[in-house]
């Protein structure tokens, strides 16, 4: 063999080796969330296993808040009054009734708890960084473990449909099937026309309007949900896209002003999350005055 071969080979040799290295090490974040094992033919993914988690979180610290109340509040029982305390006021200037806010506030402390936990999750160390290699369509991809729950669309539009569901069972609960029916197609309007049609034969034309004018809301509530879910997802998946860039520019300093900023946007997207399953429930259990 000459000794130009062998350089060519050891060439060869070097660029497959890089070539293997570079694949390794090349994660691009995608829209949908990487399975990472089987039950049957459910698959659960990486987002999955951080949604579980936060679940876990949420009930063992409820379990140890609920464990150590006392009659006088001291300590961390402090901190947690004045934060219930304050979420409490602020329901009341969305619900402008304290007695609905006592209804909701659960639901809506709860989403944000969730929300948020989601949402910092996806920030720690280790999330979207530990996982595996595998070939997929000839290519080895790597595959992380974890990965934060909000930038999963499948977990935004469940959060979202339970967020607007639930505010019309809470309607129908509060206000009656009749009337809350009634906001979307308004039948009482076209029951009116026989009774008021002698006094007043404008209404044969505006009744039947009123009566079907609701339908619109309908559309309005399937856009609730695709806001929601886009709204939640995309700030979370453009946070996890951003960060994944900065490191790959440079892995030290520069991403940690980023990271902040994911921490605030975290805080807010679960805010607005809380706030508007808030004013849906508050809509929906309000019945229309004519």
């Amino acid at each position: 063999m000459t000794s130009e071969a062998g350089d060519n080979n050891i060439e060869t040799q070097i660029s497959g080796v890089h070539s293997e290295v570079q694949t390794e090490i090349g994660h691009e974040p995608t829209l949908f969330a990487e399975p990472i094992f089987h039950v049957g033919s459910f698959g659960v993914t990486n987002s999955l296993i951080n949604t579980w988690v936060v679940v876990i979180l949420v009930v063992v610290l409820s379990l140890a808040v609920r464990l150590r109340l006392k009659e006088t509040p001291k300590g961390i029982q402090n901190i947690f009054e004045m934060v219930v305390d304050g979420a409490l006021n602020l329901c009341d200037t969305v619900t402008g009734s304290r007695a609905k806010s006592l209804k909701f506030f659960p639901i809506a402390f709860a989403l944000f708890l969730f929300v948020l936990l989601n949402n910092w999750l996806g920030l720690l160390p280790g999330v979207g960084s530990i996982g595996f290699n595998e070939v997929a369509e000839g290519h080895k991809v790597f595959i992380p473990l974890f990965r934060g729950g909000t930038a999963d669309l499948n977990t935004t539009l469940a959060l979202s449909l339970f967020a607007v569901v639930g505010s019309h069972i809470a309607g129908v609960l509060m206000i009656g099937f009749w009337k809350h029916f009634n906001k979307f197609i308004n039948l009482k309007a076209l029951a009116e026309i026989p009774k008021k049609v002698l006094r007043d034969p404008a209404i044969v034309l505006v009744n039947p309007i009123k009566a079907f004018v609701g339908i619109v809301e309908v559309i309005g509530e399937v856009a609730k949900v695709a806001s929601l879910s886009f709204r939640l997802f995309g700030n979370i998946f453009a946070g996890e896209v951003l960060l994944s860039s900065m490191a790959a520019l440079f892995a030290f300093i520069l991403p940690i002003p980023f990271m902040f900023l994911e921490i605030i946007v975290g805080i807010i997207q679960a805010l607005i999350f809380a706030v508007l399953t808030l004013v849906y429930l508050t809509i929906a259990s309000t019945a229309e005055e004519h």
